[in-house]
């Protein structure tokens, strides 16, 4: 079983795709389940061409409202992901592309959503990533006094 410093026995967590994310989503989706997760699924649903807000939006929401323990995105390459996630004001969405910022954005920045680029990793390093992710807790400290400025 994956070790998660998030609350995961209480509540599901968040994932959303456009299609270029669709397959690591549904892979990952499926990898979770088999580790005993409960996960939400916000879209999108098919290889067909969508707007990636249409479904990063939603994932923000239940990740902001609590409603989610945190929450992962896939894109081609996550940036569109991340941006539309940061306009929500609870949120510290984090673009991963390799396991070590996976753990960088967790610990010194308190991210509560992983954006992973599915066009510029393996499906192995999606997991690798989400697992660190998912360990990795916040060092709070200075770290904590900057995350504390983020907010406009």
């Amino acid at each position: 079983m994956i070790e998660t410093v998030f609350d995961t026995k209480n509540k599901p967590i968040a994932l959303g795709s456009d299609h270029a994310g669709f397959e690591y989503k549904e892979a990952v989706k499926q990898w979770l389940i088999d580790e005993g997760f409960s996960v939400k699924n916000f879209g999108t649903d098919s290889l067909t061409s969508v707007d990636y807000p249409d479904f990063a939006h939603p994932t923000a929401s239940s990740v902001e409202n609590g409603e989610a323990a945190f929450g992962i995105l896939f894109c081609g390459s996550a940036n569109g992901v991340a941006i539309t996630a940061n306009k929500h004001q609870g949120i510290r969405a984090g673009l991963c592309w390799e396991n070590e910022v996976a753990k960088l954005v967790r610990q010194h920045n308190d991210s509560n959503i992983l954006c992973i680029p599915a066009r510029f990793v393996s499906l192995q390093q999606a997991k690798q990533m989400v697992d660190t992710f998912m360990e990795t807790s916040f060092e709070g400290g200075r770290h904590g006094v900057r995350v504390g400025k983020i907010s406009c």
